[in-house]
């Protein structure tokens, strides 16, 4: 079966935070290969950044990729990242909250050793929070206006499993992730009839990316591991007409239909 195709894609303009590897990665070049214009971020300028829009290029053809850096915890490097996302582009149609800061802050050992709450850094469990939950929040605070005023848009607040958030040994990342899942249903009913729809998305189990620390035996707490690439399953849907008026809504890769 091949790929869907989502003719509402094209020249869509998408902002993906944290998408210069892993999940984001995956996401932000299939929605380049379905024809939207994407502005990814990192925290700072780095080599997988570069690594990112030159893997665009050589998969379109042409520049539908910039690559910004920008530290999302900052409200005012949120604004200035939809600044000059409108500058580039011209428009902004959806954001995929993807930054976020894993427990490797935490710990190495997190997934083998786990790490009471009473142990933990508190500028760590600062640090965290205020990626995952007011990231997500600063970011949509900076988009959510402009898409209120074309009465269309698109946030995809990208999660983690129910037993992640609740598991021994993982928090903050678990309950951070367990707030953003909560605020976007708040959000999904703030914005109900604008046009705006907020849904959350999520692998379905551990993937592989540099949230896990790095083994010869790489795996979740479940035994298992996900390719980043499932990621890509779904997203196009999340940012086309196609998911139009479906908001409050959970998707998980893992269960979406294989292609």
């Amino acid at each position: 079966m091949s790929k869907p195709s989502y003719q509402s894609l094209q020249d869509r303009v998408v902002i993906v935070t944290g998408g210069v590897r892993g999940l984001g990665r995956e996401m932000a070049l299939e929605l380049v290969e379905q024809g939207a214009k994407v502005v990814v971020t990192g925290s700072s300028e780095t080599d997988a950044m570069h690594e990112t829009i030159a893997l665009s290029k050589t998969l379109v053809g042409a520049d539908r990729m910039v690559a910004i850096a920008a530290n999302v915890s900052n409200f005012k490097a949120c604004e200035s990242l939809v600044q000059a996302t409108l500058e580039r582009f011209g428009d902004l149609h959806a954001l995929v909250n993807n930054a976020g800061q894993g427990m490797r802050l935490i710990s190495e050992t997190f997934n083998t050793k786990p790490v009471p709450f009473w142990e933990i850094d508190a500028d760590h469990w600062r640090s965290i929070v205020a990626t995952n939950v007011n990231g997500a929040f600063n970011m949509a605070r900076a988009c959510v206006p402009h898409m209120l005023d074309r009465k269309f848009g698109k946030v995809i607040n990208i999660s983690t499993s129910d037993q992640t958030m609740v598991r021994r040994g993982y928090s903050p990342y678990g309950p951070s992730k367990a707030a953003l899942e909560a605020m976007s249903r708040v959000w999904a009913q703030d914005l109900e009839g604008t046009g705006v729809d907020i849904n959350v998305y999520l692998p379905g189990g551990a993937a592989d990316t540099d949230l896990l620390p790095p083994s010869a035996n790489k795996r979740g707490a479940d035994g298992n591991l996900l390719p980043a690439a499932i990621m890509r399953r779904g997203i196009s849907w999340l940012c086309s007409d196609a998911s139009n008026g479906h908001t409050g809504g959970r998707y998980i890769a893992r269960l979406w239909d294989k292609l």
